[in-house]
């Protein structure tokens, strides 16, 4: 059975077909699911907003037209989510940022590496939600700017000054280890 392209699958969601749409949440769902709990920290919101980011997709699939990749629309749809529940919910992060390594550090660098992974995390949080979205779409997603532009609904020159004004504020509250 050949690969589809994203695109393909979400005009025949669009036409009803929702093997179609599981074949694209099964494809996604990890990211939405990543990009919401670095935004929001807490497990549970960030399985709440993926799970509501698909099914605005799945109600909206009939007006969904391929002017950027379908990742960069999924973004989109959970970077709005999640602008929307921080404001609403006003809560503080009950986890971390980083992802899981495959390999751990050493037993003399966990404390090293713990002590500035959280303040990695605390910086990031304290962003205003556009730049902590943009530093998560593109230090964590990989997202290029054009896309983060898009996933934001801003211009290209738009995302650059949200990482540049994120990056000044990232390097004065974490000068000390940047010292190191």
């Amino acid at each position: 059975m050949p690969v589809l392209s994203d695109e393909v699958l979400m005009a025949a969601v669009a036409g009803g077909d929702l093997d179609a749409f599981g074949q694209l949440v099964a494809r996604h769902q990890r990211s939405a699911w990543n990009a919401a709990y670095r935004f929001l920290g807490n497990v549970a919101d960030a399985e709440d907003v993926a799970q509501e980011a698909f099914l605005r997709i799945l109600d909206s699939a009939n007006r969904y037209r391929p002017t950027a990749a379908f990742q960069t629309y999924l973004y989109r749809v959970v970077s709005r989510l999640c602008f929307d529940f921080s404001r609403r919910q006003r809560h503080r992060r009950h986890g971390q940022l980083a992802d899981v390594a495959e390999h751990g550090p050493l037993p003399e660098d966990t404390a090293v590496l713990g002590e500035r992974a959280a303040a990695v995390v605390e910086a990031i949080d304290e962003l205003p939600p556009a730049q902590k979205m943009a530093v998560i779409l593109r230090y964590y997603e990989g997202l290029g700017y054009r896309e983060i532009a898009i996933a934001l609904d801003t211009t290209v020159k738009g995302a650059e000054r949200l990482l540049a004004r994120a990056r000044t504020v990232l390097e004065s509250r974490l000068g000390q280890f940047l010292e190191e």
